[in-house]
């Protein structure tokens, strides 16, 4: 019974005093690092910026384009409407009318929903009757030019004014060739007009 006596604080000295040593060291870290964090910030952050910076550059390509398809209707628009003029007593057309003409044919090739309605003037010399058909082969003279380059005559319409309608309204020679002219009125397709390719 000594035996036991003495036996029994020594297993419970043994046992405590291995208890008492220093724990063992905690695990090393398995996840980033502070400084793996913070370049993965700096990485998604650059990826934003450019990303953003790509879709402006997109949203301004787009914009710049709209605007220039914009204006290149506009100036479509403006040579379907650009009138031509006349020598005095005549139904011939000028090389400065044809040329005028010649940029109309681009567009409506360009543009086959447009059509056109042309309206023939005179100045203010000369009978009522007599400018109403100078007017009126003056718009026939445009048509055939026009038609002359394969685009069907259906797509025009023409009408006369004579001297009813003058541009400028004053009795003198300026007045005048500003009032012998052909003017282009747009009746269909105006929402449909091309610039010329």
């Amino acid at each position: 019974m000594t035996l036991r006596r003495f036996a029994l604080p020594i297993l419970v000295a043994i046992a405590v005093g291995a208890c008492g040593s220093d724990p063992p060291p905690p695990p090393a870290p398995t996840g980033p690092t502070d400084e793996e964090l913070a370049q993965a910030r700096a990485d998604s952050i650059a990826r934003a910026e450019a990303e953003a910076e790509r879709r402006a550059a997109e949203e301004r390509a787009a914009r710049e384009a709209e605007e220039a398809r914009m204006a290149a209707m506009e100036d479509a628009r403006e040579t379907l409407q650009a009138m031509v003029f006349f020598d005095l007593d005549e139904s011939a057309l000028t090389d400065q009318a044809q040329a005028v003409l010649r940029r109309k044919v681009d567009v409506l090739r360009a543009s086959p929903q447009v059509q056109i309605r042309i309206e023939g003037h005179a100045d203010e010399r000369g009978s009522t009757e007599y400018n109403l058909a100078l007017g009126n082969r003056r718009a026939q003279a445009v048509r055939e030019f026009l038609t002359g380059f394969g685009l069907p005559q259906s797509r025009f319409t023409i009408v006369s004014y004579g001297e009813e309608q003058p541009l400028v309204n004053q009795s003198n020679e300026s007045a005048w060739s500003q009032n012998r002219r052909a003017e282009f009125e747009i009746t269909a397709g105006a929402n449909a007009i091309n610039p010329p390719s």
